[in-house]
């Protein structure tokens, strides 16, 4: 038996994930009342083989305050319930936007603002993040992200270790991407614009990718680029941190960034741990 509990900030997808495990095969409950999860759990728990894989959705609405929380967690310790937390995370800037495009009201806003009902369910849920075995930040994640990496986690079940790469490719005179955490200049590598053949095409072209990596800096920035980062991404684990955006950039963001970007993607990908996608924000510009 496997028992899942998907939990997380209201908006951040967690209702998109309950669907999910529902195709791969889940049962799902969404919002059950409080009184009622001690006898789910015992259900989950139990050894019944019609429901092998269970999955139970938990949010703001079900729990309402810390103590009805504190209650539940305190339940599922004492009678040694086996489970596992799925926490879905986002920052307040993408919930505030995805609660205007929908019209939706927060669930502790309906009087107020927003942004004042995320900080107070951020308040009450911390406890379950603290707990949580799995915590996905669907800040820059598109669905179809979502459904590999909860296919890794609950389907292929791979380590996961809580943090989600992005690497992305942006032009400067643009502008630098304002959620980058780390942010490389490759300004520096032979420049594929000013070659006519190469000048409309991008750095998904094998020529242009050509043209860039025959630079010998080239080589040098990728080892130590590499290097750089497969010694932070461990740490940054450690510290606690979920989502991480390695933005490279070059003048247009179609040829150089783009190649750098693509190349660094690769050599991420094979590390199976963590989550990991690429954007090219410029490229069509």
């Amino acid at each position: 038996m496997r028992f899942v509990i998907v939990t997380g900030m209201s908006g951040a997808g967690k209702s998109t994930a309950l669907k999910m495990l529902e195709d791969a095969g889940y049962f799902c409950v969404d919002n059950l009342p409080m009184p009622l999860v001690d006898k789910f759990a015992e259900l989950a728990s139990g050894t019944d083989q019609e429901y092998s894989k269970v999955a139970l959705g938990l949010d703001v609405r079900s729990i309402h305050e810390p103590r009805a929380l504190e209650h539940l967690l305190a339940m599922l310790d004492e009678n040694r319930y086996a489970h596992e937390i799925l926490f879905l995370e986002a920052g307040n800037p993408t919930l505030v936007k995805r609660y205007k495009e929908t019209r939706r009201s927060h669930p502790l806003s309906r009087d107020g603002r927003v942004s004042q009902g995320i900080d107070r369910e951020r308040q009450i849920l911390a406890p379950l993040k603290e707990r949580a075995d799995y915590i996905i930040d669907t800040s820059q994640l598109l669905t179809r992200d979502l459904r590999r990496e909860l296919d890794k986690i609950f389907i292929q079940q791979q380590e996961y270790q809580n943090l989600f790469v992005t690497v992305l490719s942006f032009g400067f005179k643009f502008g630098i991407p304002a959620d980058a955490d780390l942010v490389f200049d490759v300004r520096f590598l032979p420049n594929p614009f000013y070659v006519e053949e190469l000048k409309t095409r991008t750095g998904e072209d094998p020529q242009v990718q050509a043209y860039v990596t025959a630079s010998p800096a080239a080589g040098v920035f990728v080892d130590k680029l590499t290097d750089l980062v497969d010694f932070l991404l461990p740490n940054y684990i450690a510290e606690g941190k979920n989502q991480l955006v390695i933005a490279l950039g070059c003048t247009g963001g179609k040829h150089r960034s783009v190649t750098m970007a693509n190349i660094l993607y690769d050599h991420l990908k094979e590390k199976k741990e963590y989550g990991i996608r690429i954007e090219h924000r410029d490229i069509s510009r």
